[in-house]
Formats: C-alpha cells, structure tokens, sequence
C-alpha cells in the first residue's frame, strides 16, 4: 500500500513538471471567467474532432496525419516542447511532408498571453507567424512580468523587420484577439486543459512529454493504427 502511494506521487509529480494546467496559481486569459475554464480533460487516447485552425500549416497540408498543438507562449513547459521535442519533430515528419503541422492559441496564463496571440497573428498578416512564433519562445520571461508587454511585442516586430506601422496598428486594434479566444474555445470544447496539448488525428498526447512519446503516436497514425 505505502509503495502504490509513492508511485502515485511520483506520476503526479512528473505530469505537473510536463504541462501547465488552468485553473490552478495561474491566472485566467482576460475576457474568460473561472467559470468557463472548468472543462473535461482530454482523455487519453480518445480521439475528438480537430480542426487545423486558421494560421498557416507546416508541412504536407494534404497528408493523412494531421497534428494540432494548443499552446500558451507564456508557457514554460510549451518553451520545453518547442526547444526539446520540435526541432526533431520538424525534421521526421514535418520537413518530409509526412505530416501537417498545425499551431491553435490557448492564451490562458494573462493578458501577456493574450497580447502575444495576438501579436503572433498580427506577423502572420504580413506572412511571418512561424518567424514570429520561434521569436516569443527564445525571448520569453517570466509570466505576466513584462516580457511580452505591448512595447516588447512591437519592438520583437521592429527587429525583424516588420512594417511596424501596420504590426503596431494591428496590435492597438487587438485586431485577431477573436480568432485566438476561438482557438481557446474550441481547445476547451475538445477538452484541452493545460499546455502543451497536442492531437495526432484528434487523438491527445497531454504535456512536454519526450519525443519517442510523440514519435510513437505519429509512427501509429501514419501505420493506420
């Protein structure tokens, strides 16, 4: 009895150290309410309905194994995801064409969250969310703290030589904030929790977990299984 307490312990241990979960110290995204974060969790292996979103797909958009991750870019478990398990993700499946690779907005950390969805779509309008998106995870601080302020975002926009004028316009007039409490919505519907969440043909693989765990569900998926 003591030994299955301890075992217990430590899976709940490792599953909080690889995703973030809403509704515990963190706080909501503006515009939602405690309320509407008390969602169904993803259950394991279940496989739910998933659109690939509105942003661009990386790579094959035709390929029979569609990949989703909902994500927060204030996340630091989605930081891990992205310096750990992406860039060999990337080069199996998404640089062969094997798969298509979708990114969907789970802004549920702050304002910050909020504002760098936003941010994000508002490079996209001028064909550079991937840059974009690479740039918040290898400039991210501490939540809430500053890092992604308003000023921050446009400046990241300024360095990459962005139309400024346009990005900054875009981002006074929070003009996509709809689209990314969409993708939180529709993230919530399926389920979604916590960051990194990512569906393999709408089945869930919950947290910053290794590569072989990912590698496996694709292999899976693309055999059929």
């Amino acid at each position: 009895m003591v030994l299955l307490l301890i075992a217990t312990f430590l899976i709940g241990m490792l599953y909080t150290k690889v995703q973030y979960l809403e509704g515990g110290a963190t706080a909501p995204a503006a515009g939602t309410t405690a309320g509407s974060q008390q969602q169904a969790a993803v259950t394991p292996g279940a496989k739910v309905d998933m659109s690939m979103g509105n942003l661009p797909v990386l790579g094959n958009a035709n390929a029979k194994v569609q990949v989703v991750e909902f994500a927060d870019f204030q996340c630091p478990f989605c930081e891990q995801w992205f310096q750990t398990v992406w860039p060999q993700l990337k080069k199996d499946y998404v640089d062969t064409g094997k798969i298509a690779f979708a990114w969907r907005d789970y802004p549920f950390l702050g304002q910050e969250s909020t504002d760098a969805a936003n941010a994000a779509r508002c490079a996209n309008d001028q064909g550079k969310f991937w840059d974009y998106h690479d740039y918040l995870y290898t400039h991210q601080g501490q939540e809430n703290s500053g890092a992604f302020s308003k000023a921050n975002l446009e400046g990241f926009a300024a360095t990459m030589g962005l139309d400024t004028t346009k990005f900054n316009n875009c981002m006074d007039s929070n003009q996509f904030a709809k689209d990314a409490a969409t993708d939180l919505s529709d993230g919530q519907k399926a389920g979604v929790n916590g960051t990194p969440t990512v569906f393999i043909n709408g089945v869930p693989v919950v947290g910053a977990q290794p590569y072989s765990a990912f590698q496996t569900a694709i292999d899976q998926a693309l055999a059929g299984k």
